[in-house]
């Protein structure tokens, strides 16, 4: 079993009991919001934008992957555990704070629900330190708690349609259709967006050397998904939804594309970043250097995996992308370490990724050694 797999089983474990816990008075919830019919189909609408979403976050994820356990218990968390909490949270304080549901809606809801999801990500970089190396981590998980968290979110508003939505909204299949295009076709990502400020917060912090940054970067990431949560909202009781047109147009799109930009080129400093941590992890003999460009190029190791499987079938590509794996995790390690930001354990947890790296190599056969900037040597 890989190492990561190891370490992260009792995180998911913990996670996944909490999540089934909250799943339950979750599924009542359902239950009781509206006939049988309109929660299954509430529910396959609110699956369609799911898989898109997914696939662009797993592609952001392919050049350092993420356990797909953690991943999963992102989603879990946001679908049961943070929507369970909100409403909660907003429900009990309404009763005692007799709140209107426009100050919910626009000051209240943004609060609590960032919150909520939030608390995964605090507790992935608490427990899972690790597992969590920056900017491009905290849009990953924060990606995989907005989608569980919009997906249960959408169900609720998909029966709330079929039975009505209110005052000027049509009920059954008219009020359906329309909140679902709303909701599932053009702004699918909003919760996710709205996270993502955490995410990079907190990604930026485990990457800083200042304590001050690491207490100030999560909670200013938290305060500008609030604040964009809260306009988005608020825009919803402007003008009978020109306000909400108005907000899509001006501010969640420009701020779409933003992030989109963002995470693409924090994508693309990846290779740098990892070439120059495992030249040096090189220099200490940790790794042999003609193996670095099948590490740190994406074609090169597929090309090492597809030579590994001529060679060894299904088990041998299954050792190099192990192998392929342990050299990341240990390039991201050392990385830190020259910054100096390195967790507590960073002696024992790289010495683990060298030890699994040289158990599996003599076994490995790789492709003609390359130079680091992708050639072959001639």
């Amino acid at each position: 079993m890989p190492t990561r797999h190891k370490e992260s089983v009792t995180f998911t474990v913990v996670v996944s009991v909490v999540a089934a816990l909250a799943a339950v008075p979750m599924a009542v919830l359902l239950i009781i919001a509206g006939e049988p019919a309109a929660v299954v189909v509430a529910t396959l609408l609110a699956l369609v934008p799911v898989p898109v979403l997914i696939a662009c976050y797993l592609w952001l994820d392919r050049y350092e992957p993420e356990p797909r356990s953690l991943l999963a218990s992102g989603l879990a968390w946001g679908a049961f555990v943070a929507t369970l909490g909100a409403l909660v949270v907003q429900g009990v304080g309404g009763w005692f704070a007799g709140w209107s549901d426009e100050q919910s809606l626009a000051i209240v809801a943004p609060l609590t629900e960032e919150a909520t999801k939030g608390a995964f990500l605090m507790l992935l970089v608490i427990w899972k330190r690790a597992e969590f190396d920056g900017v491009l981590d905290g849009i990953v998980y924060a990606g995989m708690v907005g989608i569980g968290f919009a997906f249960t979110e959408n169900i609720l508003y998909l029966i709330a349609a079929w039975n009505g939505g209110g005052e000027g909204i049509p009920d059954g299949l008219a009020g359906v259709t329309a909140t679902f295009v709303v909701r599932c076709l053009v702004s699918p990502f909003a919760h996710p967006l709205f996270t993502a400020f955490i995410g990079i917060g907190l990604g930026l912090a485990v990457s800083s050397r200042s304590r001050a940054a690491r207490v100030l970067l999560p909670l200013g990431g938290y305060a500008l998904a609030v604040l964009l949560h809260g306009i988005w909202n608020a825009s919803t009781l402007v003008e009978d939804g020109l306000g909400f047109l108005l907000s899509y147009v001006v501010l969640m799109v420009p701020t779409f594309v933003v992030m989109i930009g963002i995470a693409v080129w924090v994508r693309t400093r990846e290779p740098v970043l990892l070439a120059r941590a495992l030249d040096d992890a090189a220099r200490l003999g940790l790794i042999a250097p003609s193996d670095i460009p099948y590490v740190v190029d994406l074609g090169a190791r597929r090309r090492a995996r597809a030579v590994a499987r001529a060679h060894g079938g299904a088990a041998g590509a299954a050792a190099m992308r192990d192998y392929q794996q342990a050299a990341v995790e240990l390039g991201y390690l050392h990385h830190r370490v020259l910054r100096g930001t390195a967790p507590a354990n960073h002696v024992e947890r790289g010495q683990m990724f060298v030890d699994r790296m040289h158990h599996i190599r003599p076994y490995t056969p790789f492709p003609a050694p390359m130079s680091p900037a992708g050639g072959r040597h001639r």
